[in-house]
């Protein structure tokens, strides 16, 4: 799929939680920049998540309440997978909620087959090409939960957020 704006790439994530499922895992991996916290701001609005989400880089992990918890975490300022388990991001309450992790791919092979990965494509002014892929069949439901007419479901969402397509570009510097 293609987001041209922050507003698009929230739209997909807002979508694509109604799939959630208690103990589901997210990896968000992309560039810095490519807009993987605007891709949690919006998945946790899809949850009902009322707090404003913001990247953890400094904290690692924030936690959140909706219809279900959803747990962010950033690995951005660790070095690898041993250093991001010695510090207990990982735990069992996070079977209770959806775990979103940025920078993924720092966890190696410590990361469980049963998986989304959310490979985001982009940064700057550019549109974002965003994948979805699978980990296991029991995360196929996610790739159904993209609207058929993604582009009006797209921009019904922007709509939603008070943006036309008149309006003055919003800032696309961390889609």
């Amino acid at each position: 799929m293609e987001t041209r704006d922050p507003a698009g790439t929230r739209a997909l994530a807002r979508a694509l939680a109604a799939a959630a499922r208690p103990g589901d895992l997210i990896s968000l991996v992309g560039e810095l920049g490519a807009g993987k916290t605007q891709f949690a701001k919006g998945f946790g609005l899809g949850l009902g998540v009322t707090d404003t989400i913001v990247s953890p880089s400094f904290v690692l992990m924030a936690e959140y309440r909706g219809r279900l918890p959803l747990f962010h975490i950033d690995l951005y300022r660790l070095a690898g997978a041993a250093e991001a388990l010695a510090g207990g991001l990982i735990d069992e309450r996070q079977g209770e909620g959806v775990t979103l992790i940025e920078w993924a791919e720092r966890l190696e092979d410590a990361m469980p087959a049963g998986r989304l990965d959310v490979l985001i494509e982009g940064t700057g002014d550019d549109p974002r090409r965003i994948v979805l892929r699978a980990g296991d069949a029991g995360y196929a439901r996610y790739i159904d939960a993209v609207p058929a007419d993604w582009a009006a479901a797209a921009e019904s969402s922007k709509a939603a957020e008070g943006l036309t397509a008149g309006d003055a570009a919003p800032d696309r510097s961390n889609q």
